[in-house]
């Protein structure tokens, strides 16, 4: 029987493939799905399973899911469109005969007030109802979220934001990739609800980091959430992606991007990244280009 991926012609899916491979799961057992499918051709080439999967179009969901006997449900990006998605996603499994979904969700979904949450909570909560056995990776704030900014941030000396003081709980993509791929392989996780998250750290905190590393002054900037979304705006995000991003900082004000919890070690074996460890790996990165 096999394992679906979604998304993975994006960056969380496809880490997620590359890890089950690394750790061993025989590329026959694997299908990688996504919109794109040629972004997907190099796993084909190595034996992976390749097939289209829309989560608008649930015809290419049930073609995408036949056969498979788990389904990691990777959440889409789109907001606004991320219950219907997953709902239409959770149906087609339920058609195909899929016996477990994994899904990924946000860390604090029960109680997060945050916009982001709410499509989270709503998808939780559906497949809770499914009848589906489940395993639910509540994933934290990714540090790509801010090494991806570091030239921005380098060229205006600053990190922008609205989260105060808040902690935030933020891991590398590899590391949630690890997790997901520790379940997926590993018995004893069935209907568990796992909250995701690194070394917590204040966005002031990672303004000094960055700047350590980088040798170069850097502040955080904190800011109003409606003058954070209008300068995410003017940046040129979209408006609704900005104001998702700005409510999101609110919450991470609030706690809502923080756990306490040690549930990312336990899962992938190891500590989880730094923030410190990502801003140098970026930087190294950047320097190379």
């Amino acid at each position: 029987m096999s394992t679906v991926i979604t998304g993975a012609s994006g960056h969380l899916g496809r880490l997620v493939v590359d890890q089950l491979l690394a750790g061993g799961t025989p590329p026959a057992q694997i299908v990688a799905t996504g919109r794109d499918v040629d972004k997907l051709t190099d796993l084909a080439h190595g034996g992976v399973t390749v097939r289209r999967a829309d989560f608008a179009d649930p015809l290419t969901l049930d073609d995408a899911f036949a056969g498979a006997d788990t389904l990691l449900l990777v959440s889409t990006t789109t907001v606004g469109e991320r219950f219907d998605n997953a709902r239409n996603a959770i149906d087609a499994a339920a058609r195909a005969g899929v016996s477990r979904i994994v899904y990924t969700s946000i860390v604090n979904a029960s109680t997060a007030r945050m916009t982001l949450a709410d499509e989270h909570r709503r998808t939780e909560e559906y497949l809770r109802a499914s009848g589906s056995e489940f395993v639910i990776l509540r994933n934290g704030w990714y540090l790509e979220n801010y090494t991806d900014q570091l030239p921005m941030i380098t060229r205006y000396h600053a990190l922008l934001g609205s989260a105060h003081d808040g902690l935030v709980s933020a891991a590398g993509r590899r590391d949630y990739a690890a997790a997901a791929a520790a379940v997926l392989t590993q018995d004893g996780h069935l209907g568990a609800t796992y909250e995701l998250g690194g070394p917590a750290f204040t966005l002031t905190e990672l303004a000094a980091t960055i700047s350590d590393v980088l040798g170069t002054p850097i502040v955080y900037q904190d800011m109003s959430v409606a003058d954070y979304t209008a300068t995410l705006t003017a940046a040129g995000l979209p408006p609704e992606m900005a104001a998702a991003v700005a409510d999101a900082d609110a919450g991470l004000a609030r706690g809502e991007l923080f756990t306490a919890g040690e549930d990312l070690v336990k899962l992938i074996g190891r500590p989880a990244t730094t923030a410190r460890e990502a801003v140098q790996n970026a930087a190294t990165v950047e320097e190379t280009r």
